[in-house]
């Protein structure tokens, strides 16, 4: 079985990024329209995400005979 693939700098930076939006909704720019852009900017960071880390669990090489 394919083990889960340990995060890289790409998983880390989504994560800060959507950390960084809300933040800057919340805290910086508190602003109900701004918080709607903030968690669509969110979302489609976290589908480009969910599509990257299972695309590189589904398609890891395996180095195991």
């Amino acid at each position: 079985m394919v083990e889960r693939p340990a995060f890289d700098r790409y998983d880390i930076a989504a994560l800060a990024t959507a950390a960084g939006l809300l933040v800057l909704g919340y805290v910086v720019y508190p602003d109900r329209i701004f918080q709607y852009g903030v968690w669509l900017a969110i979302f489609i960071i976290w589908m480009m995400w969910f599509v990257y880390y299972g695309t590189k669990w589904v398609y890891t090489v395996d180095t195991e005979p």
